[in-house]
């Protein structure tokens, strides 16, 4: 299968793109530096240096691609755990406009298959709106909404010990993930214990 991974230098994204290579999917991993360009290489995906906000740009991407499903794990969260309250309005919007522009360019596309990244416990304010936006918008397009705990391991913020529950070490967070292409529609509880 070929798969457009957008966030694919993100921290699932590193663990889930030589994944996906090694099952033998054709993977095309999107970032929005340039810099990020070789670690994908690296990792056997097609480099695709695109900022989702480029919604031309980003269609005609996913178009040349030949994407059959994308994968979207965009964030827009801080290195620096204690930074997140500054950043909740860029991390809504990516959950918004970011979405948005996924499904339009799949639908340009020909992709008929969505997989995205949102969390399993509940966001307060705009920040819980814009997840409950991107659920609907995912499920309502037939794709599939993951729902992750909170990540813990090596380049998470809990890379020390695990956080309280729901939580998922990030190495299984991916495996899970690339587990959920074949599933149906729906959402899907990737944390500890499920």
């Amino acid at each position: 299968m070929r798969i457009f991974v957008a966030g694919a230098t993100g921290v699932i994204g590193v663990r889930l793109v030589p994944l996906l290579v090694a099952e033998g999917h054709e993977v095309a991993g999107m970032t929005r530096s340039p810099d990020k360009a070789d670690v994908l290489r690296g990792l056997g995906a097609e480099p695709i240096v695109c900022d989702v906000y480029e919604a031309e740009a980003l269609r005609e991407a996913v178009t040349a691609t030949g994407a059959q499903a994308i994968v979207h794990l965009l964030t827009d969260l801080p290195d620096d755990e204690a930074e997140i309250s500054r950043l909740t309005a860029a991390n809504a919007r990516i959950r918004r406009e970011g979405t948005r522009n996924l499904l339009a360019a799949a639908e340009t596309a020909g992709t008929s298959r969505l997989l995205a990244e949102s969390v399993a416990w509940r966001l307060e304010g705009d920040a819980g709106a814009a997840v409950d936006e991107l659920e609907r918008t995912v499920l309502g397009a037939g794709g599939i909404v993951l729902r992750y705990g909170q990540l813990y391991g090596p380049g998470t913020y809990f890379e020390h010990g695990p956080p309280n529950h729901p939580r998922i070490e990030i190495g299984e967070a991916a495996g899970r993930t690339a587990l959920a292409l074949d599933e149906p529609s729906g959402v899907i509880e990737i944390v500890e214990g499920r």
